[in-house]
């Protein structure tokens, strides 16, 4: 990887902004396997690069005492991330009395970008520009196809990809991509009804298309990676994605939770109730997606709209009656919700809460919590957590 030429701050008073993104503390997945020597090289590379990203400027002592690591590992680790371009020297820290100012270094938050895709809007894909810190610098979108066609939705995916590195201004560090549907960790579309979408390699293929790394993650457990990195979340929580479908994204004991068919989250085809419903895409009726989307509850409270508290509220009691067994199982914390607001506040969260401690062990889970999130581009800003988490081990 490489870093422009441009001009970057020199002096204790310029690292002050460029540490306005800094994140602290840090929140990073917790690792379920034991370090082993062949290891430790990624693992203290890291190390680094986690601390820097969520404490922000720091001399090579403070790096060294923060991370247990000792000053020549340090000292090597920095040398090798200054030739990459991935870090850079800030200038000297203003210090009173004798000794030579140590010397700042911290991430390049401005030397490389990522892009960003959700494609699981209601009317179009998404996609953004990012910082390495998830602020959107770009914002493009094209039409969503109007039927479940894999080839249009690829190409739709490719278009979106191009025109969003054309307006990169540095080196493009991955490309992160937030689908619907069943999606294994090497990015393969196993299923995704909506999209037309079986056994894609989409990760393999815009890989090959786009000549840069590209990661495919599951919408929603691309949110939840958002919630968790940038967010207010608990180390045992479900985000709940609404939109378009309806899916979730598991974080238990601080990791992600995928399950042995990758599906860990996948809610929404779940029948919720023995009184039939309404007809899902899937062919069943009554599944939680049917009830729930945006799709569905915009144009039936439309067509009635002296009914709307009670089509919300029927319709958070039926999320409620679906996650109640999920929260008592994991013991979660907390449930978080993505989706518009202007559905989700109020008499549907309220109904929600209502039945989640009325279908769960009294005392017990009278804690849980139902919220929705205030992150804005969660899809996004999660594409961008996982391009960091693969290429620099950042979370």
């Amino acid at each position: 990887m490489s870093v422009s030429g441009e001009s970057r701050p020199s002096t204790s008073s310029d690292y002050v902004g460029a540490n306005a993104h800094a994140f602290g503390p840090g929140r990073h997945l917790r690792s379920r396997s034991k370090v082993l020597p062949e290891h430790a090289r990624g693992h203290n590379r890291a190390l680094v690069l986690q601390t820097l990203y969520h404490s922000g400027a720091m001399s090579r002592a403070d790096l060294s005492r923060e991370t247990g690591l000792t000053r020549v590992t340090i000292s090597d680790l920095v040398a090798e991330f200054i030739a990459d371009g991935i870090v850079i020297e800030m200038g000297v820290r203003e210090t009173v009395g004798p000794g030579k100012p140590p010397i700042l270094i911290d991430i390049d938050r401005v030397g490389h970008q990522i892009i960003g895709l959700d494609l699981s809007g209601p009317h179009a894909f998404v996609g953004a520009l990012l910082s390495l810190d998830g602020d959107v610098l770009e914002r493009r979108e094209v039409p969503r196809p109007e039927s479940a066609d894999g080839d249009a939705a690829y190409a739709a995916t490719l278009e979106l990809a191009r025109a969003l590195a054309d307006t990169a201004t540095q080196p493009i560090l991955g490309v992160g991509i937030g689908t619907p549907g069943v999606v294994r960790p090497d990015g393969v579309v196993l299923s995704s009804p909506n999209l037309g979408w079986s056994n894609l390699p989409l990760e393999a293929k815009l890989g090959i298309e786009l000549d840069l790394p590209v990661l495919v993650r599951n919408d929603a457990n691309a949110a939840v990676l958002a919630e968790y990195t940038f967010g207010e979340a608990k180390a045992d929580f479900m985000l709940i994605k609404i939109g378009r479908g309806v899916g979730a994204g598991v974080i238990t004991g601080s990791q992600p939770l995928l399950g042995s068919r990758f599906a860990a989250g996948e809610i929404g085809h779940v029948v919720v109730g023995t009184d039939g419903g309404p007809r899902c895409a899937c062919g069943k009726d009554g599944c939680l997606e049917a009830w729930l989307t945006e799709t569905r509850l915009r144009p039936e409270i439309d067509a009635a709209p002296g009914s709307r508290d009670e089509i919300l509220r029927d319709a958070g009691t039926r999320m409620a009656i679906a996650i109640a067994p999920i929260v008592a199982a994991l013991d979660l914390s907390e449930v978080v919700l993505s989706g518009p607001g202007d559905l989700l506040d109020g008499v549907f969260v309220d109904a929600a809460v209502e039945t989640l401690h009325a279908r769960t062990l009294e005392g017990v889970f009278e804690d849980a919590l139902i919220r929705r999130t205030l992150q804005e581009d969660i899809v996004l800003r999660g594409a961008a957590v996982m391009v960091l988490s693969s290429q620099l081990g950042v979370s």
